[in-house]
């Protein structure tokens, strides 16, 4: 299993963005931990000298204890070469050993910060063959030529070192000025060197430059380094707050985020960790369900005050799917603008908050199945289904001259309630006759959601027939919208509000 699936099936099964450092490092090691009954008292007592047995034995002890405290709260592990490397051979016998401890579930990165062209085949080789870890940190400066050995091997994922929070890094990082600074430019040019599940961006516990690089890199995952300037704490509130609206992607994921050493401190340090993994998860369902924060990445419009329609039409404004000038609908009305909602099955971001939106509007209905309309709701309908947990069923666009010659596809029993979904309603008559051959076999149809409604007495039409119609967004939001952050000119606003009108 490559790295990317095993960390998303990781995450899903312990929801967590939680990763926890397994190193033989003295300094993170909290102090209140020496009076503790646990293995890593006798690191403080009288500690052995380097390469001494002993002293290997505590570490080993000590890094088991770690892993069987937090296997439960974390997505994945990350070992740093270095201070494997400070306990000599010893040490690197002890690194094999905590891979091999570590369960074959959880994903490891190894934090390796290679940086030299010369080598850097050998030691891919070294670290993906020999040592088997599933991911690693390498330092990008020399550029592609460094990275590509690492990209040879399927399944694996590199991380480009890209910014620290150590004061003294930002003379290099922010060259030649903070507006064009040089870790951007490193963001920019990555994004051509491998695929998102290949290559991922570390960065530090910076929420104003982790919000720019997510900018510019909205899929990407970004693995949060430990604290170095010690200026933030994740472990605080309002700081953990400020990290992850500025690192989150759209669906509440791509980040990952160090478990604090001084959790382990404290009198009960699982208790600990998983306050802080549910505070993380509040916050990304947030995230996913439309959180009071500004998108990072596609609409070129940032509102501080929350309107997840507004968000919503500038995005599907920005990739094409509303477009202007003269164009006959499927109605065969001629109108000034065009919606194509084809494009958002291949953008998984906006597609999910498409769905979102229509769920908003299903959980307060009642049904017993969902039917999509062909082909366009499809999709739609589909992740609904899934989404919902409720069947789904679709009635033929046409009944095939072979085969089971069915005119509703799906399993159903007649009597069933059946909510009706649609993408675009221009007449209503697409959806009505859907509707119309739901009811031909006995199914009872009241309520049809849309995504986008063109108004113009459509909704009364649809109630004379005997429906309820509802919609995620109207042409007139959308005008609304698109005038207001200055996407459309007056002109075309006056001949959009005369259409919806008519």
């Amino acid at each position: 299993m490559n790295f990317f699936d095993k960390l998303l099936i990781s995450i899903e099964r312990n929801q967590s963005l939680l990763y926890l450092e397994l190193d033989p490092d003295p300094e993170s090691l909290p102090k209140e931990v020496a009076h503790q009954n646990i293995p890593a008292k006798s690191l403080f007592v009288n500690p052995p000298e380097k390469d001494n047995q002993e002293l290997i034995q505590n570490w080993n002890e000590w890094l088991y204890f770690l892993i069987t405290q937090t296997e439960k709260y974390v997505c994945a592990y990350k070992l740093s070469l270095g201070y494997y490397q400070s306990l000599g051979i010893p040490g690197l016998e002890l690194l094999q050993q905590t891979i091999k401890t570590i369960p074959s579930e959880i994903p490891i990165i190894l934090d390796a910060k290679h940086g030299d062209l010369n080598t850097s085949t050998v030691f891919a080789r070294t670290i993906f063959q020999d040592l088997q870890v599933d991911a690693c940190t390498i330092s990008p400066y020399t550029g592609l030529d460094l990275v590509a050995p690492f990209l040879l091997y399927p399944g694996k994922t590199v991380f480009l070192l890209c910014a620290t929070a150590n004061s003294s890094a930002a003379v290099l990082q922010e060259y030649p000025n903070q507006g064009q600074p040089l870790y951007l430019k490193l963001v920019e040019e990555a994004q051509s060197w491998g695929s998102i599940e290949q290559l991922g961006l570390e960065v530090g516990v910076m929420p104003d430059i982790l919000a720019r690089i997510r900018k510019i890199a909205p899929e990407r995952l970004i693995l949060i380094q430990g604290d170095i300037a010690e200026e933030n704490d994740i472990a605080n509130p309002e700081e953990l707050a400020q990290l992850l609206a500025a690192g989150l992607n759209i669906n509440g994921e791509g980040l990952l985020l160090p478990i604090p050493p001084k959790l382990f401190g404290a009198a009960h340090p699982n208790q600990e960790i998983e306050t802080l993994r549910n505070r993380i998860n509040q916050q990304r369902l947030q995230v996913v369900e439309g959180s009071p924060t500004c998108e990072l990445w596609l609409p070129d419009v940032c509102f501080l005050k929350h309107e997840p329609h507004r968000d919503l039409i500038l995005q599907l404004y920005d990739i094409g799917c509303i477009i202007f000038g003269d164009h006959v609908q499927a109605s065969g009305a001629t109108f000034p603008y065009y919606i194509d909602l084809r494009k958002i099955i291949s953008i998984p971001q906006i597609f999910h908050k498409i769905v979102s939106a229509y769920a908003e509007i299903l959980k307060e209905l009642e049904f017993d199945r969902i039917a999509g309309i062909p082909y366009g709701s499809l999709p739609t309908a589909t992740g609904l289904a899934l989404r919902l947990e409720r069947p789904m069923i679709f009635p033929r666009k046409e009944v095939k001259s072979y085969g089971t010659g069915r005119l509703i596809e799906g399993h159903f029993q007649p009597g069933e309630k059946i909510v009706v979904v649609d993408d675009i309603m221009i007449s209503g008559n697409s959806v009505m006759k859907g509707a119309d051959k739901l009811k031909s076999v006995g199914l009872n149809v009241e309520d049809i959601v849309v995504f986008i409604d063109h108004e113009r007495g459509v909704k009364d039409k649809l109630q004379a027939n005997g429906y309820r119609s509802y919609s995620v967004l109207t042409v007139t939001e959308i005008a609304q919208t698109l005038y207001e952050s200055s996407k459309i000119n007056s002109e075309q606003f006056d001949i959009l509000k005369i259409i919806i009108k008519m």
